[in-house]
């Protein structure tokens, strides 16, 4: 049996459950600013934010299911709904299908990716939040930045006491939050490709996850690998392929102003 307990604020409202539903609000609010500025004000969009809500909490939720090659050795679904594990990979991948599956049944056919991206980016960084409070920092490290736990919060989340550790999930914060004044202040008034800055930006997820992975202290899978990063091992590919062949058909070169002809008298 699965089990999880999560603190909470003021013994009311569980603070990890509170984080990602303000990271899921700042997320919806800064992706209707960008859809006004982009002039995409279809109602249609409303289900396409509902797909995206939706398959990002339920593959969140079970994205970490199976985790043995013996299906009788993994929780049951309701335990897994329950109890388990959240993955905000999961989550990422779960939101992209729901996103696909919403625009094929209402009919939307415009490129959504450049309104998901900035809001993507700022709502994991307020998510991640209740990650860095409620979950295991990383694993120990010298630097003088490193997260100290006492003796009674070291066994709730199964880390060791009085020993500074990776506060990997600053860094993720860090990353997402730099993201998104790259994709908010510079990337989206130059990039005039559809979609694209969504790539690009979880192409840069992926690899930066897939180092950091090397602090936070998952459980090995194989071959020294943690499940995040044998995720990663496969899509993470994918992503750089796609961005490398883009780059090679010139989709992100900025078209050059027009020459400007002056009049001879």
């Amino acid at each position: 049996m699965l089990s999880r307990v999560y603190p909470t604020i003021g013994g009311l409202v569980p603070t990890h459950q509170l984080f990602v539903g303000l990271g899921v609000l700042v997320a919806v609010v800064v992706f209707v600013v960008e859809a006004r500025r982009r002039g995409q004000t279809d109602e249609r969009l409303a289900y396409v934010v509902l797909g995206a809500v939706a398959g990002g909490a339920i593959f969140m939720r079970l994205g970490t299911w199976l985790q043995h090659v013996d299906l009788r050795d993994n929780a049951s679904l309701a335990e897994q709904w329950l109890y388990g594990n959240r993955s905000i990979l999961g989550g990422l991948f779960g939101a992209w299908l729901g996103v696909h599956v919403a625009k094929r049944l209402v009919g939307y056919p415009l490129r959504t990716g450049d309104l998901f991206a900035p809001a993507v980016a700022l709502g994991m960084a307020v998510g991640r939040i209740g990650c860095l409070l409620t979950e295991k920092p990383g694993t120990a490290t010298g630097t003088p930045f490193g997260i100290t736990l006492d003796a009674d919060t070291a066994q709730r989340l199964g880390a060791p006491a009085g020993v500074p550790l990776h506060p990997s999930f600053v860094y993720e914060i860090a990353f997402h939050a730099a993201a998104f004044c790259v994709l908010w202040f510079w990337l989206r008034h130059r990039l005039d490709a559809p979609g694209e800055t969504l790539t690009l930006y979880l192409a840069a997820y992926g690899v930066f996850r897939f180092l950091v992975e090397l602090v936070r202290g998952n459980d090995v899978a194989w071959l020294g690998l943690t499940r995040p990063q044998l995720f990663l091992l496969v899509t993470v590919p994918l992503l750089l392929a796609r961005v490398v062949r883009q780059a090679r058909r010139g989709v992100y070169d900025r078209p050059a102003p027009p020459t400007r002809i002056e009049a001879t008298p």
